[in-house]
């Protein structure tokens, strides 16, 4: 009895971990789905990611001041040239001058007013700085940031708001911005005000890439 309990258990818990990994929501619930590509995910093949239901595709561009994502001309040369919709997300650094890192990312990001919105991701805290940085400090310099990029794009940035972030700052509430929440299968509520897109699986399983994908949705 004992081993028959014992199986149904690892069948249950097999069976939990594939639903869990292969999980995307239903495209009736959400007609535009996509996913967010770097450098981890190795070489992508987007003509094939195209296939699957990928109909746009946010590609990782700098970080901080300095970093960039040594995949980001190749995934999006590639990603245009498979038809898809193609837009490029900048990791902020609260620790590191505004201007600068939106130098890092205008001077990555082409101009081109075919773009998606840009995306800002915000996960990182302030908390380790070198130097002490307020929350009124992180909100000004982030508002910088915005006001540079946009002037470069030409459109208001997306703010991709992790939980951590959201409950260490509170800025979704304050910054009139379209909303990229982040949460595995259940859909986010976080953010205190209803978003624009979802990163509904983090870790989706895939033949297309070894690391698992990103894969992000668009609410209607």
């Amino acid at each position: 009895m004992l081993a028959g309990l014992l199986l149904l258990v690892l069948i249950g818990g097999g069976w939990a971990w594939w639903h869990l990994h292969h999980w995307m929501p239903a495209r009736s619930a959400f007609p535009m789905q996509g996913v967010e590509i770097g450098a981890a995910d190795g070489d992508v093949r987007f003509t094939s990611l195209k296939a699957v239901g990928a109909d746009f595709a946010y590609i990782d561009a700098s970080v901080s001041v300095f970093a960039r994502d040594p995949d980001f001309v190749s995934n999006f040369e590639k990603a245009r040239a498979a038809g898809m919709q193609v837009g490029a997300v900048h990791r902020y650094d609260p620790c590191q001058p505004a201007d600068k890192q939106a130098a890092n990312f205008v001077t990555t990001v082409p101009r081109d007013p075919s773009l998606l919105p840009p995306a800002v991701e915000l996960d990182m805290l302030a908390d380790g700085c070198p130097m002490t940085v307020t929350d009124a400090k992180v909100e000004s310099e982030l508002m910088t940031f915005l006001n540079q990029v946009e002037t470069h794009t030409g459109k208001p940035t997306v703010l991709k708001i992790t939980r951590g972030f959201e409950a260490r700052y509170g800025l979704a509430r304050k910054l009139d911005r379209n909303l990229w929440l982040v949460e595995d299968r259940v859909q986010p509520d976080y953010a205190g005000r209803p978003w624009t897109m979802w990163t509904a699986n983090s870790a989706l399983a895939n033949e297309l890439s070894d690391q698992g994908l990103r894969w992000v949705v668009v609410q209607r």
